[in-house]
């Protein structure tokens, strides 16, 4: 590993403690507990109506998320801009919806490579893919280039920018980048770079890399951060499959092998001391064991199931009382399943079609599932078959992203609007 401007050891001991973002903020990719849950309440009722409006906007083209923190709702989508068609991060009021600012990105970005067949044909692009994350006061974003911003939450004013590919040489995958900022303590994690340069961490007031190392080639997958076996660990789905490092200085702790074709854009799953991992284009699934020696860490294959139909396409699942949770199947666009599998044997033990590849999160225990069509669904998040407690139909357009749920109301949007829905316990009782 390679260190810079001599890192201090109270800014170590910051990045490995654990994030105090409030339960009511949704302020990244992977949510407060940065693994897709939140503890805030919700009821388990919706009206036969559906979920009341409180606000929606054009979000035209992108599969970005919303992140939601100190009062705003950020995603990043295409506007035309000075330089033509842009990738724009833009902050609305969480409350709303007002538009509080828009910062356009240094180029227009080309999504080239592949493109998948029928209705979720991507090959024009669909927009960016990177979520933003909403942390002391900023926004940080990357661009389709790895080009990493820090704006003022409040005013929208870039405080730095961080060109990954001219300091770490950074080359993102086809399709551009779609890795969003993962952060914890004073720390910004990311995969992008170049040989022996791969794998970074960026201090998030500076701007500076405080170390980096490895030469694993990047995914479109999202970092996560997680405690196993007692060492807290941030894992990253790269082209090798998954590389755990210590958070503070970029050690490798343990690699655990993982076919690469195409693209992996399911993030790792932490279940105790398991890690699962899913992929589409017949790459299809598998659980490493984490087993700890001393200091040392080793990781065995489990299980492994391939093909498509056992993998994750884009869609990262969630781990809940040692069961995985999450939507399969490659290009089954309105039609993809979600599964409930055991995380130690790899049995699916239930499986509900059509929902397409959506997203799911967990939410007050439960199951929140945002379909490919724009309904999102509640479901019980039990093993022994399937339950469905609420549906309601929120937006139009093709919903590839996560939903997110802040201060009683959920977040979801498309590659044609989004919005903000009433989930708020007095919801239920009207």
């Amino acid at each position: 590993m390679t260190f810079f401007n001599g890192v201090l050891p109270a800014a170590l001991v910051a990045a490995c403690s654990m994030s105090l973002s409030q339960a009511s903020d949704w302020p990244q990719y992977s949510g407060p507990n940065k693994d897709r849950s939140t503890s805030e309440k919700i009821p388990d009722k919706w009206p036969e109506t559906g979920l009341k409006q409180v606000w929606k906007q054009p979000t035209p083209d992108g599969f970005s998320s919303f992140s939601v923190g100190k009062g705003i709702a950020a995603t990043v989508f295409f506007r035309e801009g000075p330089n033509g068609r842009q990738e724009t991060c833009v902050a609305y009021d969480a409350d709303s919806g007002k538009e509080l600012w828009a910062v356009p990105f240094d180029r227009p970005p080309t999504y080239q490579g592949g493109g998948d067949s029928g209705a979720g044909d991507n090959g024009g692009g669909d927009g960016p893919r990177t979520t933003p994350s909403i942390d002391g006061g900023y926004v940080f974003v990357t661009s389709a280039y790895m080009v990493l911003n820090k704006i003022d939450a409040k005013t929208g004013k870039i405080a730095w920018t961080k060109d990954l590919a001219k300091e770490a040489h950074a080359k993102p995958p086809q399709w551009s980048n779609a890795e969003s900022p993962l952060i914890e303590g004073n720390l910004i994690y990311l995969c992008g770079g170049g040989q022996g340069e791969s794998l970074m961490a960026i201090d998030k007031n500076s701007g500076n890399i405080v170390w980096k190392g490895e030469s694993d080639p990047p995914t479109h997958a999202t970092p996560v951060i997680g405690t196993i076996l007692g060492k807290r660990q941030v894992l990253f789905m790269t082209q090798t499959g998954v590389v755990s490092v210590q958070p503070e200085d970029g050690k490798v702790l343990w690699r655990f092998a993982f076919p690469f074709k195409t693209s992996i854009g399911a993030s790792p799953v932490i279940s105790g001391d398991l890690v699962y991992c899913g992929a589409g284009y017949n790459v299809g699934s598998a659980v490493a064991q984490i087993t700890k020696t001393g200091d040392g860490f080793t990781a065995t294959q489990l299980w492994r199931k391939p093909g498509s139909d056992s993998g994750n396409h884009w869609s990262t699942p969630v781990a809940k009382d040692g069961y995985i949770y999450g939507i399969y199947g490659h290009t089954k666009f309105a039609t993809a399943p979600l599964n409930c599998i055991d995380a130690k044997t790899g049995e699916v033990k239930w499986s509900h079609p059509g929902f397409g590849p959506g997203n799911v999160i967990i939410a007050d225990g439960k199951l929140m599932v945002l379909s490919d069509s724009g309904s999102l669904v509640l479901v019980a998040a039990d093993p022994s078959e399937y339950k469905e407690l609420a549906r309601a139909k929120l937006i139009t357009g093709k919903c590839w992203s996560t939903p997110v749920i802040s201060n009683g109301k959920v977040y979801v949007r498309s590659t044609k609007e989004g919005g903000a829905f009433d989930l708020s316990k007095k919801m239920a009782q009207n």
